[in-house]
């Protein structure tokens, strides 16, 4: 790990502009952040931490919506009484992230923005097609953890547990810019698939900050849930993950949000199986359809077609528990 200086930021602004000098990265929990240096993927000379911004670590209730800052820890998120009882997916995502050591102290900003965790990325001698290389080795070597939809560019697997959550409920990023400049964008738009720009996965600018994520009211009652497979138990990021919100009248789906994690470069949201959900009753089988349906398109590797069954199990669960029957 190469030495660098630490620095402290007194607002986010301070932190953007530090930020875009050269040789300068951004720390919040620093648990994505101590990895890269240790696998000598990231080698800055200088960090900027944000964790002690005033009010960035707090989940607030702003009239009907939540905002969650942006170093706001997982274990903060996973325990707010506003989002168990009204967007209880994302609470439920943060509560299965990880281990109650890391949850303690990654956040959710960094939790939007860790690195990829494939294998030939996180190499520092191997030079994939993510650090420049000319091919992605995955598609034609060990593949079992990788992408099964949009996997013909670069077949990571985008690591976040909390972003399918998230967008389930059209979450909205709140950032900063080194020129003071603010926006507000859809979290949907933050990531980048592997076509649009192979080299990295948000549309983050040079020193852009995310400040707060805003989880805006939503009307109807909808009910959510989050499920995951691991291959264990432990500290382990998913295999294959399903966010899903129902609204329901009686047992008659009325409106649907399916979203999946672990499975492509980006969260994924399938809109043929929320189309194959809504105006059906909710039952096994009616899940278990749409579930079929959000899989349908995949385009498994040599070694992880296990994926499609797997997560056609794991969304059918999601549904039900969204709808009340788990």
């Amino acid at each position: 790990m190469r030495r660098f200086d630490l620095a402290a930021a007194g607002s986010f602004l301070e932190g953007a502009r530090l930020a875009a000098q050269p040789g300068t990265m951004l720390k919040a929990g620093g648990v994505d952040l101590i990895d890269l240096l240790k696998e000598h993927l990231a080698e800055p000379g200088h960090v900027v931490s944000i964790r002690k911004v005033a009010g960035a670590a707090e989940v607030r209730e702003d009239g009907d919506a939540i905002v969650i800052g942006a170093c706001a820890t997982l274990a903060t998120v996973a325990r707010h009484e506003g989002l168990l009882a009204r967007a209880h997916a994302i609470a439920e995502a943060a509560g299965e992230a990880a281990s109650p050591q890391i949850r303690n102290q990654a956040t959710a900003a960094g939790n939007l923005l860790q690195r990829p965790r494939c294998w030939y990325f996180r190499k520092e001698e191997i030079v994939c097609r993510k650090k420049g290389g000319p091919e992605c080795l995955a598609l034609d070597g060990e593949n079992r953890y990788h992408a099964i939809f949009g996997n013909r560019v670069c077949a990571i697997v985008h690591p976040s547990n909390l972003a399918p959550a998230l967008m389930l409920f059209d979450a909205r990023l709140r950032t900063v810019a080194p020129d003071g400049k603010r926006r507000e964008l859809a979290l949907a738009d933050l990531f980048l698939t592997p076509e649009k720009d192979v080299s990295r996965e948000h549309a983050l600018a040079t020193g852009e900050v995310i400040e707060s994520i805003v989880v805006p009211p939503r009307d109807g009652g909808a009910q959510s849930a989050f499920v995951e497979m691991r291959e264990k138990q432990a500290f382990d990021w998913p295999l294959v993950a399903a966010a899903v919100r129902l609204a329901t009248d009686g047992r008659v789906v009325t409106d649907a949000r399916i979203v999946l994690g672990a499975v492509a470069p980006v969260p994924l949201r399938r809109e043929a199986a929320e189309k194959a959900l809504v105006g059906k009753a909710l039952t096994e089988e009616s899940a278990r359809d749409a579930a079929k349906a959000a899989f349908a398109d995949a385009t498994p590797l040599s070694q992880n077609a296990y994926k499609i069954a797997a997560g056609t199990t794991i969304l059918a669960r999601a549904i039900l528990a969204a709808g009340g029957q788990r």
